[in-house]
């Protein structure tokens, strides 16, 4: 919005020239969100306490967390507030892709929102039934994958880090990975979302690498130097990624232990959807099982932990899945087991940002 009134004046006033650039108001874009969260933040505390919006606990999980009973949630409803505000303010408005990543992060925003309503007027850990809540996570995202196909000048092949060539051409079938890929990300980040600070941490530092991989993406002849797909107009995402930087920052200074508020559902399925958008927008949709190392980990320990207990008929790998709760009950404390995990997702994204060299 103030780039579309502003950046036309700069005929006149020079220094509004300043608003033709991507790295000037993606850092404005991510003030922005950082301040919206730190201002709105502890009058949504308590109203979400007001209105008893507290967290309801399970009663299979770690005897610690019984403590955080009644903790606000849906918190993710002021990452999202923050995230949009700022985009719309920062960011021009023309570019397409913007509007099917905002897409996303509202839609899916919306799904946790209903997941996280019928927990608590039921006062259970049971939200809505997980193949309706399933159903509808994969309409959203085939309709955007969909829509992102049939875009002009929009490529089905697939790069691969640390390799110069990449995958032959996907065709339709493209369209069924970048859903699986969303869907993936959605519930790969709802199920890291189990202690305080856990998801919103490597969030950021994978929001953060997305951030670069955007910009880079968008400009091409850097995307040529670096060798990376180049997507006209996926540059203007690097603001929607420091929005989301900011948004995330600001959310954590609340999140972090012990949580003041939780992002529910409304947030880590709005996300980690959003995660997986970007990730088939910018054409580095492998890159996000690297950057995102800490998602994928906890939902393999998932699957495994069901899978070898269904096989063995009762026998465990993990003491309890995800895997954040298996350290738990090893007797690391949270916040021990909070930090780890974040110096694991800041090594993965460093990582990650390597492969624009190392191919």
């Amino acid at each position: 919005m103030l780039y579309h009134l502003l950046y036309p004046l700069h005929t006149t006033y020079t220094y509004l020239n300043v608003f033709r650039y991507i790295t000037f108001r993606t850092i404005y874009a991510t003030i922005t969100a950082l301040v919206i969260c730190f201002i709105l933040g502890p009058w949504l505390i308590r109203k979400l306490r007001a209105l008893k919006m507290g967290q309801v606990i399970r009663d299979d999980g770690p005897e610690a967390h019984l403590a955080k009973e009644g903790t606000p949630t849906m918190g993710g409803i002021l990452i999202i507030f923050s995230v949009v505000v700022s985009t719309l303010l920062w960011a021009n408005l023309t570019v397409d892709y913007l509007w099917l990543v905002l897409m996303v992060t509202l839609g899916f925003g919306l799904i946790g929102f209903a997941d996280d309503y019928r927990k608590l007027t039921n006062q259970s850990s049971r939200g809505v039934p997980g193949k309706v809540r399933l159903a509808f996570e994969v309409s959203i995202a085939l309709l955007v994958s969909v829509v992102l196909y049939a875009k002009p000048g929009f490529s089905s092949i697939i790069a691969i880090p640390f390799f110069k060539t990449a995958l032959p051409d996907l065709g339709w079938g493209y369209i069924f990975l970048s859903t699986f890929i969303i869907v993936g990300a959605a519930n790969a980040v709802n199920l890291t979302d189990g202690l305080d600070g856990l998801a919103i941490g490597p969030a950021i530092t994978c929001f953060m690498t997305y951030l670069l991989f955007a910009y880079f993406a968008g400009n091409f002849k850097i995307a040529a130097y670096l060798q990376i797909p180049n997507v006209a107009g996926v540059g203007e995402l690097s603001i929607f990624c420091g929005a989301v930087v900011g948004a995330g920052i600001g959310f954590l200074w609340y999140n972090t232990y012990p949580a003041q508020v939780f992002m529910g559902d409304t947030g880590s399925l709005s996300l980690g959807g959003t995660l997986g958008a970007l990730a088939v927008v910018t054409k580095q949709e492998i890159l996000l099982a690297i950057v995102g190392g800490i998602f994928v980990l906890e939902t393999f320990s998932v699957i495994f932990q069901v899978g070898w207990f269904k096989l063995t008929h009762g026998k465990r790998i993990f003491r309890m899945a995800p895997i954040h709760h298996h350290f738990e009950l090893k007797g690391w404390a949270e916040p021990k087991v909070i930090v780890r995990f974040w110096i694991i997702s800041i090594l993965l994204a460093l990582l990650a940002i390597s492969t624009l060299k190392l191919r």
